[in-house]
């Protein structure tokens, strides 16, 4: 399986969609990442399952999850 996957998000801020390239080749991570059209702060919650799902979700600053 090849460690870096090309997944299109949508900012939790400005609701705009863009390409992003995620590491996965170490799981669970968080991290944050500026939104590339507004440039505020996305916070990324990468995780896998047990049968090797991988969950991306991302949220703004100030939210919780």
């Amino acid at each position: 399986m090849n460690p870096i996957l090309e997944e299109i998000i949508q900012c939790p801020y400005c609701g705009e969609h863009f390409s992003t390239l995620i590491d996965i080749s170490v799981l669970p991570q968080e991290y944050i990442e500026d939104c590339q059209v507004c440039c505020k702060p996305i916070v990324f919650h990468v995780t896998a399952d047990l049968e090797g799902s991988i969950s991306i979700n991302v949220y703004r600053e100030d939210e919780s999850f």
